[in-house]
């Protein structure tokens, strides 16, 4: 009978609860976005134009993703307590990756903007792990 057993979708960081997370990640995509935009820039190529929207739009997702992924499973009570700063910063990166920042636009100054976001999280990151 434990055959037929209705199945239960789930998601999550990694397949275990590994403890294993990184700023690094949300900050590679970041990079590459902002890699893409400066390519935008240089080619008129529309089959190209479009490829690279895509993927920067995908690379946008991704950042928040890795964003939340810190907030939601890696940060504690105690480091919002210590840091009040942090789910603005939070709040403020995933913005900046999303619709009205390098998701929603080809804006190089917004991509430098999240970068440095990202930075000041990573700075917080690093810090609680010396704790």
């Amino acid at each position: 009978m434990r055959l037929f057993a209705k199945t239960i979708d789930v998601h999550a960081h990694c397949d275990l609860p590994c403890g294993v997370y990184d700023p690094a990640q949300a900050r590679i995509e970041a990079e590459s976005i902002k890699g893409i935009i400066g390519k935008l820039a240089d080619n008129d190529d529309p089959d190209f134009r479009t490829r690279a929207i895509l993927i920067k739009e995908q690379r946008s997702e991704l950042v928040k993703h890795h964003l939340w992924v810190l907030w939601t499973d890696y940060f504690k009570p105690p480091h919002f307590e210590k840091y009040p700063q942090l789910h603005q910063l939070v709040n403020e990166a995933t913005k900046l990756a999303g619709a009205t920042g390098t998701k929603g636009s080809l804006d190089e100054a917004k991509a430098d903007e999240l970068l440095a976001k990202i930075d000041e999280i990573a700075k917080i990151f690093w810090e609680t792990k010396q704790s």
